[in-house]
């Protein structure tokens, strides 16, 4: 059974950081894409980051700067770094291993972050 663990939100205050991490069990995911979604209340999921399986990253324009995103294939984990929190990256974030091959997606259960001093 694959499984995706996400840990490491809570509360920072604004210009604060945090780090989220994403550790999979039951797959090898070395050939898989990272990425790091998030959810709004009232809003649809977005994504924000991910890291191919070459260790490429892309970010979207609201995060770009600020959070970094990472993988550590030996230990089937991701990282997201988040710098320079704001009141608007309040949100759950969900961890997310995509499979081209396939189409497969594995989700986290979500993690929620708060930014608010």
């Amino acid at each position: 059974q694959v499984q995706l663990v996400e840990s490491g939100g809570g509360l920072a205050q604004p210009g604060g950081d945090l780090r989220l991490s994403c550790k999979g069990t039951g797959t090898n995911f070395r050939h898989g894409i990272w990425r790091w979604y998030r959810q709004r209340p009232g809003e649809q999921r977005e994504w924000i980051a991910h890291v191919l399986n070459n260790g490429y990253p892309s970010y979207a324009e609201s995060v770009k700067g600020r959070f970094v995103i990472s993988r550590d294939d030996l230990t089937n984990t991701q990282y997201l770094q988040m710098n320079d929190l704001k009141p608007e990256d309040t949100a759950t974030y969900f961890c997310n291993a995509h499979f081209p091959v396939g189409d497969i997606n594995y989700w986290g259960q979500g993690t929620q972050v708060t930014v608010s001093s």
